[in-house]
């Protein structure tokens, strides 16, 4: 996905993790389990994960649940179609953990 990480990828990381806090929560996706993954849980692994990326690498623990985190929410967008603007909330909460994950991969090397 990035070829050339350093800090403009933390940057834009940064960035996307602020978008993500102003990005109101789909109410209809509140106590709602797609694939068997409650949505709520999902967007809040994956928000602590990406904010421990945001200040260093991560742990071990953290670096598995981020990478089941992001298996869980590629398999919960193919069935979530809606016009409320979820399946773009859960895009961009893929996105942003995708690049928690390439971004911790660099920090590791």
């Amino acid at each position: 996905m990035i070829a050339n990480m350093g800090e403009s990828e933390l940057e834009r990381l940064s960035r996307m993790w602020e978008e993500h806090l102003r990005a109101p929560f789909p109410p209809h996706m509140r106590g709602r389990e797609i694939e068997g993954e409650d949505m709520v849980l999902l967007d809040a692994d994956i928000a602590g994960c990406v904010v421990s990326s945001l200040s260093g690498p991560l742990d071990e623990k953290r670096r598995k649940i981020l990478l089941v985190c992001l298996a869980a929410v590629e398999k919960a967008l193919r069935s979530i179609d809606d016009d409320d603007g979820a399946s773009e909330y859960y895009k961009h909460l893929r996105d942003m953990a995708a690049l928690a994950v390439e971004l911790d991969n660099a920090k590791a090397r």
